[in-house]
């Protein structure tokens, strides 16, 4: 008997709780579904600014790129091509 003593309050209070559910999950819903949904908009909305950013940013990334590599092999064909053109050197003397 003393097992069930203090067991009564907590079964009263799971009864209580399967009764009063389908008035309470109802309400609760009707709140925290605008609300999640509005939460949901926020993150997107965010999501889409961090998509636009990081294409800014990759498109000045290939630019820099290609403006490096254009630059790389220009001074490339150039150094060539004052090899090309140059005097040979006489060669050192030896002793």
């Amino acid at each position: 008997m003393a097992l069930l003593k203090g067991s009564v309050p907590m079964i009263l209070v799971g009864i209580g709780a399967a009764v009063a559910a389908p008035v309470v999950i109802p309400a609760i819903a009707g709140v925290a579904r605008p609300l999640a949904k509005g939460a949901i908009r926020g993150l997107l909305a965010v999501s889409d600014q961090v998509t636009e950013l990081f294409a800014e940013v990759g498109e000045q990334l290939s630019d820099l790129v290609a403006e490096a590599r254009s630059e790389h092999s220009g001074s490339t064909s150039a150094s060539a091509e004052s090899l090309a053109t140059a005097k040979p050197r006489p060669a050192p003397a030896r002793a």
